[in-house]
């Protein structure tokens, strides 16, 4: 039989293994805990100790029947997105919403999905996309919980389990102003001439600079912010708000295809790595603990990555194509 895994958290995980159990194409389901910092962690542990794992089901399905699409559109269908770690009464990390895939070719059709479905919303969808670091089987009396208890807790409708999926909605694509190949990574020789060695440290090595020791922390003059390595845009001063935390802090890249995201376990910690897309610089870290109104990130950039262009030089710096896009 041709069988493939997804793994989904969505808030309390009894609900969500109920649910997808219903879907044509599903042929089992586990409650488990994923993507954490322990080993085999008990219920108490997650709910607790700060494990940093997420109540999550593993999903086995059929791709002859069901899509990973459709099984991601029922996923959106039943929580929050743009929720940062809460699903219906549930409050805490180990609620947060997440997909974490085993095959890199999924990857591509989760991001889709979520293009699409960001549609839906005015709010940025926060729902995090990882490859899966490990998953623990939940105790047994969390299996088919609700099968056991039929009066338990659930924050899910399941009778929209039977119900169609509704049609996803129109991507509107805003073109990016420039040709992707337009901005190159110069030989590592040219950059140890171009580049001050807090630059080279940080883009070069995924060095971090000292916290309120660059002049971009308290900058927040209209303009934009390229990569000091390729000169590609990265973020505007539209979304550049203070954090206090000591660097400077946007709510979001000034296009999705700007920045790439990796998970980053060094330093003994957990985090997601941004990077610039066409030069590949080390710019900092993103974090879910920024303002809610405006989607909920934290992008923590160091200011040695970046090269501010004034809005008002923005056309003789060869940006002018980007004036809407800061104001």
């Amino acid at each position: 039989m041709n069988e493939k895994n997804i793994y989904l958290a969505g808030g309390c995980f009894w609900g969500m293994e109920a649910y997808f159990k219903r879907i044509k194409g599903v042929d089992n389901v586990e409650s488990g805990y994923a993507n954490g910092q322990t080993e085999n962690p008990t219920y108490e542990e997650v709910c607790h100790h700060n494990t940093g794992h997420a109540e999550t089901i593993k999903i086995s399905y059929n791709p002859d029947i069901i899509s990973l699409t459709d099984l991601l559109r029922h996923f959106f269908r039943i929580v929050d997105p743009t929720s940062i770690n809460r699903q219906g009464n549930d409050v805490g990390t180990q609620y947060r919403s997440g997909i974490y895939y085993t095959d890199e070719a999924d990857r591509a059709v989760i991001e889709a999905v979520i293009k699409a479905e960001q549609g839906r919303y005015q709010q940025k969808i926060v729902v995090q996309v990882e490859p899966l670091k490990q998953f623990f089987r939940a105790e047994e009396y969390h299996q088919q919980y609700l099968d056991k208890n039929p009066s338990g807790y659930c924050h899910i409708n399941l009778h929209k389990a039977n119900e169609p999926l509704p049609a996803l909605p129109e991507v509107e694509e805003k073109a990016l102003p420039y040709k992707p190949d337009q901005f190159t990574k110069p030989s590592d020789e040219q950059l140890r001439q171009q580049l001050d060695k807090a630059a080279y440290h940080v883009t070069q090595q995924s060095g971090t600079e000292r916290p309120y020791s660059h002049e971009y922390d308290e900058l927040f003059a209209p303009g934009i912010y390229v990569d000091v390595v390729s000169g590609e845009p990265l973020f505007s001063s539209r979304d550049k708000y203070n954090s206090g935390c000591g660097w400077p802090a946007f709510s979001k890249p000034i296009n999705d295809q700007s920045v790439n995201t990796h998970q980053d376990n060094s330093h003994g910690m957990q985090r997601t790595e941004v990077r610039s897309h066409n030069a590949d610089s080390h710019l900092g870290h993103v974090f879910a603990d920024g303002p809610e109104d405006r989607g909920g990130l934290r992008y923590c950039i160091n200011g040695a990555s970046l090269r501010f262009i004034p809005y008002e030089d923005m056309d003789k710096a060869g940006y002018g194509a980007y004036k809407d896009w800061v104001k």
